[in-house]
């Protein structure tokens, strides 16, 4: 007997420890928002239907595929399914927004969704402005096409102004083809105008405020996103790309802390999930967070992270540009410029993400004393500048000019050539003032604004330097290197 009531005993020890390893092991319930996009097909998929929705809305597009072709499944004549899957491959804030590799793929979906046809005008009309994306895709410009999408998408709107996810894929389609050229922000503010309404009678929809973060992503607008960026990743935090976008208003507004928080879970969150290129994007913006804190170990102790990364696909754009920009800024940022000039171009990457290595390259050297030796590097920006300008992306191109004429600038500087360097300069912070950032990125590496400000400081005219740094913090609060150059010239001419 006393052995049967140890064993007994042993026995009532390890049962209740065994449940509560059990209960621990299950993940915890995933949280995507509440989205209700009611279709015609059976009743059986609308669930998983919703849930592929909800995924698009934070930018899951393999999981949102994933959950589409389980739809089509368990409806084979579900139309919508393959509309779905479809918008899987529109990524219309990403750089590109269509990967040519998939355009294929994506007609046949589209077509697929036209074929089997829908009793539901409105479903219709879904899948019908979708494929005005894809129609002609050889031989008709993508901002072609995509303005296209978005005029149908409009008459959508306006025909089911009560249908929520016309209204919000509406929105969306408004930011896709928003101008960066256009300072006035027409497109942002009319799709702000859209979703603010539904954000109050919403409050959980994964969406609406996604979309109002990247509607005020810029300096004019950032505090009216700042809510939004607040709520959103409360929302979907089983999205990684829910936990990151926060930081695109924080950063705007110089709220460094709060980035690093909603960076830090990003990147938790996308490594769990193997979203390498949603990793690098949170670990960029964490960089950038880090450094404007003066906090230069961590942002080297995450760069030493980067590089520890296997097999990182450099022909994907959002991978190349921050493994490629989180080394640059934490050189140049630094002022290291022996540093910069030692940095090398990633093989196999887009020529707008080289240019951003032969850009540091050329500025370490011209600002280290050997501006003879910056000229290949100057030679080279303006070969990837007429390669981008000749494929037909003029955004990249422009922005590649602007390097271009910063490192010219500061070559000039280093030959004694002040007057032209301090031109070349004002050209570069006047050109990137009037163009807007694309999400991909938390600004330049360094903004023209910000460099005009420091070499008119080393020209001894800290005046007008001063003046040069407020504006670059109008434009980009809290930055430290604008920070400490405003309050170094300011010293100089005896103010506080």
């Amino acid at each position: 007997m006393p052995d049967l009531r140890r064993v007994l005993t042993a026995l009532l020890l390890i049962v209740p420890l065994s449940s509560a390893q059990e209960t621990h092991s299950h993940s915890a319930p995933e949280r995507l928002g509440k989205v209700s996009f009611p279709i015609s097909c059976t009743p059986a998929v609308q669930e998983q239907f919703d849930r592929g929705v909800a995924l698009l809305h934070s930018f899951a597009y393999t999981a949102a595929e994933d959950a589409f072709h389980k739809v089509a499944e368990l409806d084979s004549r579900c139309a919508m399914a393959h509309w779905g899957m479809t918008m899987a491959y529109f990524r219309q804030l990403w750089e590109p927004a269509l990967l040519p590799a998939t355009i294929s793929t994506a007609q046949k979906e589209i077509e697929r969704a036209q074929q089997i046809g829908s009793d539901s005008k409105r479903e219709r009309q879904f899948i019908g402005a979708l494929a005005l994306l894809y129609q002609d895709a050889a031989t008709v410009p993508y901002r072609t096409r995509a303005l296209n999408y978005e005029h149908a998408m409009g008459e959508l709107a306006a025909e089911n102004r009560k249908d929520v996810e016309a209204q919000v894929f509406y929105a969306l389609a408004l930011l896709a083809t928003a101008s960066p050229a256009d300072k006035t922000h027409a497109n942002q503010k009319k799709a702000a105008d859209v979703l603010e309404p539904l954000d109050r009678v919403y409050p959980q929809h994964p969406g609406i405020p996604h979309y109002l973060i990247h509607a005020n992503d810029n300096a004019e607008l950032a505090p009216r996103g700042l809510a939004a960026a607040r709520a959103y990743s409360q929302i979907a935090p089983s999205a990684p790309h829910a936990l990151h976008m926060p930081s695109h208003i924080f950063t705007r507004l110089g709220l460094w802390e709060d980035s690093i928080t909603s960076n830090l879970a990003a990147r938790e969150a996308a490594h769990q999930q193997g979203d390498t290129g949603e990793e690098l994007h949170a670990m960029d913006y964490l960089v950038y967070a880090y450094l404007q804190r003066g906090r230069d170990q961590d942002a080297a102790q995450v760069i030493q992270q980067v590089r520890n990364m296997p097999e990182l696909n450099a022909g994907d754009f959002k991978i190349a540009y921050a493994s490629t920009a989180m080394p640059v800024r934490y050189a140049v940022e630094r002022g290291r410029w022996a540093d910069a000039a030692a940095i090398a171009p990633p093989a196999g990457a887009p020529p707008h993400v080289v240019a951003i290595a032969v850009w540091a390259r050329g500025l370490g050297l011209a600002r280290s004393g050997r501006a003879d030796e910056a000229r290949p590097e100057i030679d080279r920006l303006r070969q990837l500048e007429a390669q981008l300008r000749s494929s037909g992306n003029d955004y990249w191109a422009t922005q590649v000019g602007i390097l271009t004429r910063e490192v010219m600038a500061w070559s000039a500087q280093a030959n004694g050539r002040p007057d032209e360097a301090a031109t070349l300069m004002h050209a570069s912070a006047d050109e990137e003032d009037a163009i807007e950032k694309l999400p991909v990125t938390p600004g330049p590496i360094v903004p023209a604004r910000e460099q005009l400000g420091c070499l008119l400081t080393e020209q001894n005219r800290p005046v007008l330097a001063l003046k040069e740094f407020q504006t670059a913090l109008a434009n980009a609060p809290g930055r430290q290197g604008a920070l400490q150059g405003a309050a170094h010239a300011a010293e100089l001419i005896g103010q506080r």
